[in-house]
């Protein structure tokens, strides 16, 4: 494939590269200046307070040092599997982080056609023909020979599988951080709370989008 990375985001409208999260994990986020992988989550003893791993336990051990995240929109099939670990109780609510898509440019990127949890049908990559791999016609998913495929119907900028997966090495730092989408109008002072009282988080916009945790 001719053309880079940026050629091919442009040529999609990639906005967004997106990760949700917990209240209280958006706090830790916020106390490290970046987004954390499991591996360095984990062993970050300073925000033992506020850990809650949205996965309970990992299917793909050997990827716990990269940071997964969604292009165009958050996996909605794992976004319900951890609100059902972690159910809304003691002022627990869920945020969305939308970070540019000029992270999908940096070093050590690697692309996943589906849930990288499906050994004997994901497809890995990087550089611009990894990316390019999401958008494929059809693209093998899950067990039993499942496929997902493109319809005229399918955004330009989402991946023909709704859960395919960036996986960013070590840490994403919030200089690429853009907005915070939030389901309810009562959780942006909250935000906006943390980022005052945490030196050095960016003032991006916090935004009620309740659409894009459906």
């Amino acid at each position: 494939m001719t053309g880079g990375i940026d050629e091919f985001i442009a040529s999609r409208g990639i906005t967004e590269v997106l990760h949700f999260t917990t209240n209280r994990g958006l706090l830790g986020i916020f106390a490290r200046g970046a987004l954390l992988s499991r591996d360095d989550l984990t062993a970050d003893d300073l925000l033992e307070s506020v850990r809650l791993l949205n996965c309970a336990q990992r299917k793909d051990p050997e990827w716990t040092g990269y940071v997964s995240l969604s292009i165009g929109a958050v996996n909605r099939d794992f976004l319900g599997s951890s609100r059902g670990w972690h159910p809304p109780k003691d002022g627990l609510w869920w945020t969305v982080l939308s970070f540019s898509p000029r992270i999908l440019t940096d070093p050590g990127v690697v692309f996943t056609t589906t849930n990288n949890t499906y050994h004997g049908v994901v497809r890995r990559g990087e550089g611009v023909e990894g990316l390019a791999e999401l958008y494929a016609p059809t693209i093998p998913f899950g067990y039993y020979g499942s496929v997902a495929r493109r319809h005229s119907s399918t955004p330009l900028d989402r991946p023909t599988h709704a859960q395919a997966e960036v996986l960013y090495p070590g840490r994403v730092p919030l200089a690429d951080l853009q907005a915070i989408y939030v389901p309810e109008e009562d959780h942006i002072d909250d935000v906006r709370g943390f980022m005052t009282s945490i030196g050095g988080v960016p003032k991006v916009p916090v935004e009620v989008r309740p659409e894009v945790f459906l």
